[in-house]
């Protein structure tokens, strides 16, 4: 259900803009996603998990906002990582 180490070091090795960058919007946008896919998977054996579709929705809700205020500085760099992580938008 949660995210391994090693994992987490290839996200942000892969979106950040620097070295050890985990603080830019595009690493934090990376590491919700692979969160939020990982508990739909969850959920789809076990329906009844209320307690974890609560987390699951605050960190879509989060993950709206890190977006939003990408969109809102930056038009390009918002563009290129919902083509990267292949979300609907």
């Amino acid at each position: 259900m949660s995210i391994t180490v090693e994992r987490k070091a290839e996200l942000i090795k892969e979106y950040g803009i620097n070295e050890g960058d985990t603080g830019s919007p595009e690493v934090q946008v990376a590491i919700l996603t692979e969160r939020i896919v990982n508990l739909t998977e969850h959920f789809k054996s076990n329906k009844k998990d209320n307690h974890s579709r609560r987390g699951l929705l605050k960190m879509v809700s989060l993950r709206r906002s890190l977006l939003d205020y990408t969109k809102k500085k930056n038009v390009e760099r918002y563009q290129t990582l919902i083509k990267r992580l292949g979300l609907r938008r």
